[in-house]
């Protein structure tokens, strides 16, 4: 049997499957539930940014990570 953990809750998840129950995201394994939550955090700042940039929102999520790992959660 396979186990994952997630790098900012620290959930076993169970036989993980990639896109499905586990996001590989700014080259950490994000459960579904903390991706879940990173979207509702991220949605209110990425709608008021204008123009859109790629390299500004990949930054976004990597920092969003980060603080959610050194905190435990989202």
């Amino acid at each position: 049997m396979k186990t994952l953990t997630c790098d900012v809750c620290r959930h076993t998840i169970q036989q993980p499957v990639a896109g499905r129950n586990y996001f590989h995201l700014a080259h950490r394994d994000v459960c579904e539930a903390c991706k879940d939550s990173l979207e509702i955090v991220l949605k209110p700042v990425i709608r008021t940014k204008e123009p859109f940039s790629y390299e500004w929102y990949n930054q976004l999520v990597t920092d969003s990570i980060e603080k959610a790992i050194q905190k435990g959660k989202f």
